[in-house]
């Protein structure tokens, strides 16, 4: 004797509520693009290159570091600020704040602003365990950048730097970026084959 298996009633009212359900907010902008493509508010992306454009008025020379520099080089990573190393004594640290409040910025501390549109810059004038500014300005990558080439420290060099500070957050990315490091390689090495 076969048995029939009972199939649980659910109320209409209740079965109609469960298929009407959705999300109630998108989870990126514009829902029907690729996430890759909404990296930044337009806001920031704009005050970011004015940045970028004002340094250059300046004459001030500066890198693209930390994980921003390694997310520029393919890196498969988040960061929540930008870090540029800037070819300045730190004793002038206010001619960079003076520059980014002039479009806009509020100042959080004396290396550090956020402009228009919540995007925090570090402003870096030394790093530790790399060589001078100089030295590190020549060997830079020079990649494109919101339509601006600016230079980039490469990923062996981030690499160095996290290493050498030490602070928790710098060895987390470190099996990140050796990761990255060994696909640029692969990359490179079957390019030449």
């Amino acid at each position: 004797m076969k048995r029939e298996k009972k199939r649980q009633r659910v109320p209409q009212d209740q079965e109609r509520s469960r298929s009407e359900r959705g999300r109630k907010v998108a989870l990126r902008k514009d829902p029907r693009r690729h996430s890759g493509r909404t990296l930044a508010d337009a806001s920031e992306l704009s005050s970011l290159r004015g940045l970028i454009d004002a340094l250059r008025a300046e004459k001030a020379r500066f890198i693209v570091v930390g994980m921003t520099g390694a997310v520029l080089q393919g890196t498969p990573v988040t960061t929540f600020d930008v870090d540029l190393w800037i070819d300045l004594p730190s004793r002038q640290y206010m001619r960079m704040i003076n520059l980014a409040r002039g479009l806009g910025a509020q100042m959080l501390a004396s290396t550090v602003v956020v402009l228009p549109g919540d995007l925090s810059i570090n402003f870096i004038y030394e790093m530790a365990g790399l060589k001078s500014f100089e030295s590190e300005f020549r060997r830079a990558h020079r990649l494109t950048w919101m339509g601006r080439k600016v230079a980039v420290l490469p990923l062996e060099r981030i690499y160095a730097s996290k290493k050498f500070a030490g602070r928790p957050k710098d060895i987390a990315h470190l099996p990140i970026l050796e990761q990255a490091m060994r696909l640029q390689r692969r990359m490179r090495q079957s390019g030449k084959k």
